[in-house]
């Protein structure tokens, strides 16, 4: 049974556009799950450098988008590095132009701004120019709609859309997102998944646990 590999630069050779990200992530402050993919008609390969904005290692935070994660083009994710310090009666960052600038200034306050680690879970959706601040946490089987401006956490299943993003409505009930979180079928080994798509992609959760 042969299963597409995660590892793949060109899972879609008749459409170049489209890759798995993981193979092409070099940084170590980023993790990207296995079958997570980007399309992008310029080159998937632009991710890092495209995709993830303002990304300073000195800062320290990092980007972690789980499994199986559809990312359509130009989706942002901006980093800590573009938050500036506002407890202060001027935000411009002196600091980093160096010389006299940097040895008047309190080098801590670089780091003030820091709203912690950007994650994205599984089997999430980002329509084409969604865009993700700082520290924000996107639930699994979240969808991101095109255009969204993200700036807080967007819980599993929800549906996101606007600027600012607003919650316009949950993809299923409580009870049923509580099964599906606890099922976690994007944690399965692939050939599992493979077996189940039918279910997977369906809307029987019944036939879904009972694939557990």
């Amino acid at each position: 049974m042969r299963v597409p590999d995660p590892h793949d630069t060109t899972p879609l050779p008749f459409h170049p556009r489209t890759a798995f990200l993981k193979p092409l992530i070099t940084r170590s402050t980023i993790s990207v799950g296995d079958y997570t993919y980007y399309d992008d008609p310029l080159g998937p390969e632009r991710f890092e450098e495209h995709c993830v904005l303002y990304h300073f290692d000195f800062i320290g935070d990092r980007l972690e988008i789980g499994r199986y994660c559809a990312i359509a083009a130009n989706t942002r994710f901006i980093m800590n590095g573009a938050n500036h310090a506002m407890d202060g009666f001027s935000t411009f960052p002196f600091a980093i132009f160096g010389g006299a600038w940097r040895d008047n200034y309190d080098v801590a306050k670089l780091g003030g701004a820091n709203r912690g680690d950007t994650v994205v879970g599984n089997d999430v959706w980002f329509g084409m120019e969604a865009m993700v601040m700082p520290g924000v946490k996107i639930g699994d089987g979240a969808v991101i709609g095109a255009g969204a401006v993200v700036g807080s956490d967007v819980p599993p299943y929800a549906i996101a859309v606007g600027n600012p993003a607003r919650i316009v409505r949950m993809r299923f009930d409580d009870a049923t997102i509580r099964r599906l979180l606890r099922i976690a079928w994007w944690g399965w080994p692939v050939d599992k998944v493979t077996r189940n798509i039918e279910a997977i992609t369906g809307n029987d959760l019944a036939r879904l646990e009972k694939a557990e």
